[in-house]
């Protein structure tokens, strides 16, 4: 039954790479509408997130992108042979995002970024089949961004800056299929993490060797997410030799992965601009998490995952319409990094197909409203999760799962 805890407590820590479920990318709305490619687009100040290095190659003094979506998700899991079948009923989250640059002069811009790349919940009916594993988890992750970049040449800029993260989780799963108190209510356990920090950095650059051209490649940096200090709390546990579970603390430590991103925007007229990005995440860094117990009478714990990298293929288009509306539409299909066996209820993605759209209005010379929707659509998928262990037994949890979200987001762009 530790073995049990263990587990769950390594499931909390595994969706923290995930935004409870989903990783969608909701990190600017003209980004996103475009099928979230940025890495070589001159646009406004979502450069800070997309490609700090571009940021000098905005034109006007003061830059100012904000905004905000609405995650709609929907995972329906079942399980044919013994007619199980079970929903999730999360909560809407509403990740964010503020962007800021400042051009010193013409070759050097200052920046700033803050947003909410990790920041999602899941939650599935209460003594689902999979309780065992997860009930619910939520999840707010803050990412915060000091940024510079400067122009090498008229046509060549670089940039980057440090990023700090800070973030917390909450997580509930029951100790096993069947234990429960002398009332019937089912044992479990409540994980709680705040105050996790940790830094990273990233750096980019931007080439427009002609002017209807530009290619652009980012890359950010793995980040050790640290929590220290974790409480583990136990509910309706029987008293019982056999169930000496008390609440204690504890620590653990995650790699996020580094992820490089490549792409191209091309100008084909004065109307339509095409753009390309490539995203490689580099998971394989995800092999195992270690988990440290305050409490002698649970061991310390390392836990497989195996992680594989994965690729993110991105296709965006643009058309000005006129001086007031510029509309967007765009594509990308995101692999996941999650290998057969290891498909656990509370990450429950696999290969999506992502269909975005959206515009820009001009209100004036200085200010337009952004806008943007993601129709997240994940292959159905027949799997299992083979590493709940009971009585000495692996036990595996299998099933089919149909995921999909829906992601409308709106925001301001401010020039001055």
């Amino acid at each position: 039954m530790k073995r049990l805890f263990l587990l769950g407590l390594f499931a909390m820590a595994t969706a923290i790479t995930y935004a409870g479920g989903y990783r969608v990318s909701l990190q600017g709305q003209r980004g996103l509408a475009m099928g979230h490619t940025g890495v070589a687009m001159v646009n406004n100040a979502e450069l800070a997130f997309f490609n700090p290095g571009g940021l000098s190659f905005l034109e006007n003094k003061i830059n100012i992108a904000a905004g905000a979506s609405a995650v709609f998700s929907d995972v329906v899991w079942q399980n044919d042979e013994f007619g199980q079948m079970a929903r999730t009923d999360s909560p809407v989250g509403t990740p964010f995002y503020a962007y800021f640059s400042y051009k010193l002069n013409e070759k050097f811009s200052l920046g700033f970024a803050a947003y909410t790349p990790y920041g999602s919940s899941v939650e599935w009916e209460q003594d689902w089949a999979g309780s065992h594993l997860v009930n619910n988890i939520d999840l707010q992750a803050i990412y915060i961004q000091a940024l510079a970049s400067y122009k090498i040449t008229d046509n060549l800029s670089v940039g980057g800056g440090p990023i700090y993260v800070n973030g917390s989780v909450n997580f509930n799963r029951n100790l096993n299929r069947t234990l429960t108190d002398l009332e019937g209510n089912r044992s479990n356990v409540t994980v709680d993490a705040s105050g996790v920090s940790a830094w990273g950095w990233s750096a980019g650059a931007m080439w427009k060797p002609i002017d209807s051209l530009t290619i652009g490649v980012n890359y950010r940096s793995e980040i050790i997410m640290q929590a220290e200090d974790g409480d583990a709390d136990f509910q309706n546990v029987p008293n019982s030799p056999l169930t000496p579970f008390e609440n204690t603390r504890f620590d653990a430590e995650l790699p996020l992965p580094a992820e490089l991103t490549v792409g191209v925007s091309y100008q084909l007229n004065e109307k339509w601009l095409f753009a390309f990005d490539y995203n490689r995440t580099f998971w394989g860094v995800y092999e195992s998490l270690d988990l440290d117990f305050d409490n002698p009478n649970i061991p310390d714990s390392e836990n497989p995952r195996n992680y594989e990298d994965s690729s993110i293929y991105r296709f965006g288009l643009q058309y000005t319409a006129n001086e007031t509306f510029t509309l967007r539409a765009g594509y990308y299909f995101d692999e996941s990094p999650v290998q057969s066996g290891y498909f656990a209820p509370e990450t429950p993605r696999n290969n999506s197909n992502n269909f975005t759209g959206g515009l820009s209005i001009n209100v004036s010379d200085r200010v337009a409203i952004d806008a943007s929707f993601l129709y997240s659509h994940f292959d159905e998928i027949e799997e299992s999760y083979d590493f709940y262990e009971e009585n000495g037994q692996q036990v595996p949890f299998e099933g089919t799962y149909k995921s999909s979200a829906f992601v409308p987001g709106l925001g301001v762009t401010i020039k001055i």
